[in-house]
């Protein structure tokens, strides 16, 4: 039993841990809460049970009957520590799901094996996604905020603050920690002022940092949302919150999908730059230097996106398509990254640009700019069962999360395993916890032989040094070079750029609102 702010929460001991499940630390964001800031939880009298996961922010499920699961009434969140009465470091992490689907308590994610086996109090949120969360609706009137999401993620970091010690966390040694969409939120709170303090170190596993909506993304997907739900041009927030969850969901999720804005990287949720609280692309931010200065351990995947390769049956169309996705962003520096793809016509070379184009290039490029202000380390994870490199599939998206969270038997794809790789992926598990727990409890990886900080080239130093994750690890200095060289004088900060035309229609030609009210989108979109 715990005292909160709130009030007292009684948890449960299973399996060597303490856990305390569903903390409410926000109030419902339904109704006149919709699209709005998130405020603290209500008190409660008496003792809460704590035994039980929370509602999930309402989300697709993805089956063949179009179903829904969780709520609007989400912000809550859930602690695990060993079950000792040592005071432990912290670690709050956000959950990935292409800023759409995901929570706290996916098994894989629960913490029970980190918390153990890494001697540190677990923290895991839930927090407002899609059409609900990363959306931003301020064409439809001023009385919302642009990032209900990050606010979510705000909120409870200043809860943990208040409330970690008393479930044995150190509050002064507290690490934020995603993969993912969770990743692109690690980073993105690193360049938030007002997060400042709230956490003093961070792990961000393959965040797509680049994916940062525009002003054109926003006005853009606000329409089509709009469209999608069959509202006409004088539409209100007020209209927006009387609807049912679900059709905003719904909806959000045809656009997703039957627009095609996906493939030129046009996703439509994310965190929006709404110079409130992201007052600049986070990449920009990192570049000036003025993101909060901490220890950051930082990586991807080395075939995050290899499920492309089954995308197009033509290798012409295979290289259109790769143009177009990077002139959308900068006309003029797509022609020298598509030559270091040798145009991605080949199925390989088209998934490795859009590995790149995604997760490494940012990543990569956060990782420089931060050497410059505070100790950085670079990951590369290359391991793969060999039914999956047989595949042609290797180190997918998200493969990393199996050794990092040391539960063998949680992930979707843990039954590859049992095949081959077994000993090796055990082995990779008890060194990936090793550095991770070396990161959180003393702020560096491990020994700098082990794993050295990545710096800029010096006289002494080769500079950019990554550490490689597989069945043997190593160390390689500025993997890629050429590709990486490539992407140094390519724009990737603003989508849109490159389509003038839809610019001209949504009334931002002149990168200003000429028309604040829904317009339609081109035919077929």
């Amino acid at each position: 039993m715990v005292a909160t702010t709130q009030g007292r929460v009684e948890g449960i001991i299973a399996l060597g841990v303490r856990t305390w499940r569903g903390i409410p630390f926000g109030r419902d964001t339904s109704g006149s809460g919709r699209f709005r800031a998130p405020h603290p939880a209500n008190e409660w009298s008496g003792v809460r049970p704590a035994g039980n996961y929370g509602p999930v922010a309402l989300q697709p499920t993805y089956g063949p009957a179009d179903r829904l699961r969780g709520s609007e009434d989400c912000l809550n969140l859930d602690i695990v520590r060993p079950d000792t009465d040592e005071v432990l470091p912290v670690v709050v992490y956000f959950h990935g799901g292409s800023f759409i689907y995901g929570s706290s308590h996916e098994q894989l994610l629960r913490g029970h094996y980190l918390a153990e086996s890494m001697k540190v109090v677990y923290v895991a949120i839930n927090f407002r996604l899609g059409a609900l969360g990363y959306l931003d609706m301020r064409t439809f009137g001023d009385d919302c905020v642009a990032n209900p999401a990050v606010y979510d993620q705000l909120l409870a970091l200043r809860w943990i603050r208040e409330n970690i010690a008393a479930f044995g966390g150190d509050p002064g040694n507290v690490t934020v920690m995603g993969e993912s969409a969770g990743g692109a939120a690690v980073l993105t709170l690193m360049c938030v002022p007002s997060a400042k303090g709230l956490f003093h170190k961070a792990i961000a596993q393959s965040p797509p940092i680049a994916t940062i909506h525009s002003q054109a993304q926003s006005t853009m997907w606000a329409h089509a949302i709009n469209n999608r739900l069959g509202l006409g041009p004088e539409t209100t927030l007020s209209d927006l919150r009387r609807l049912p969850a679900g059709d905003l969901v719904r909806a959000g999720q045809s656009m997703l999908w039957r627009t095609r804005e996906i493939f030129q990287l046009n996703s439509c949720y994310a965190p929006t730059v709404d110079h409130r609280i992201i007052h600049d692309h986070p990449l920009d931010v990192f570049a000036k230097g003025e993101q909060h200065k901490i220890p950051l351990l930082v990586g991807t995947n080395g075939d995050e996106a290899s499920f492309a390769k089954g995308f197009y049956l033509r290798q012409t169309a295979r290289g259109r398509a790769a143009e177009r996705m990077l002139a959308a962003f900068d006309p003029a520096g797509a022609p020298g990254v598509l030559a270091a793809y040798s145009g991605a016509e080949r199925r390989s070379d088209f998934a490795e640009l859009l590995t790149d184009a995604v997760f490494w290039a940012p990543a990569m490029r956060v990782a420089n700019a931060h050497a410059l202000a505070a100790d950085t380390w670079m990951y590369r994870f290359d391991f793969a069962p060999a039914i999956l490199r047989w595949m042609g599939l290797g180190a997918m998206h998200s493969t990393e999360l199996t050794p990092v969270f040391g539960d063998m038997t949680a992930s979707r794809m843990s039954s590859l395993n049992r095949f081959s790789g077994r000993e090796a992926l055990l082995a990779l598990r008890d060194e990936m916890q090793y550095h991770w727990s070396q990161f959180i409890h003393h702020s560096a990886p491990g020994s700098a032989h082990a794993w050295p900080r990545y710096v800029r080239p010096t006289d002494t130093d080769p500079g950019r040094a990554t550490k490689v994750f597989d069945a043997t690890s190593r160390i390689v200095y500025d993997p890629n070079r050429y590709r990486r060289r490539a992407w140094r004088n390519y724009d990737m900060r603003e989508w849109g750029t490159g389509r003038p035309d839809l610019l001209v229609q949504l009334g931002l030609a002149d990168d200003t609102y000429a028309d604040r009210g829904p317009v339609a989108l081109p035919p077929g979109r």
